[in-house]
């Protein structure tokens, strides 16, 4: 069983940056995509920015030249750099990643628990 963890969330000031980190507990035999998702209250969740395993990235209109996704494959481990950050990007990020445990299994969805990133003076 693959556990995503993540880290980095919190609380900083208008303009200012943070970095999340998701790390998967166990293997993959391949890996789809990763990506960035966000959940605002009362909202659906949507795609804040993802990478596929040639490195190909796709990101939301909203935090386009500002987020960065990036990828270490040695550590399993997914980023999101975010700089310039503004009030509105205020919400729970979740970290998944599309891939398969076995080389017979589907590709399955994992996701990670939630960070909380407010974004407030």
């Amino acid at each position: 069983q693959v556990q995503l963890v993540e880290s980095g969330g919190g609380l900083v000031q208008p303009g200012g940056s943070l970095r999340l980190s998701c790390t998967a507990s166990g293997r993959f035999f391949s890996i789809s995509s990763s990506g960035w998702y966000v959940q605002a209250p009362g909202k659906q969740r949507e795609l804040v920015g993802s990478i596929t395993t040639d490195g190909r990235t796709n990101y939301a209109d909203s935090v386009k030249g500002r987020f960065t996704i990036s990828r270490d494959n040695a550590e399993n481990t997914v980023y999101l750099q975010m700089n310039n950050l503004k009030p509105e990007d205020t919400a729970v990020y979740y970290c998944n990643i599309r891939g398969r445990i076995r080389a017979f299994m589907p590709p399955t969805d994992y996701w990670g628990q939630g960070t909380q990133v407010t974004v407030s003076s």
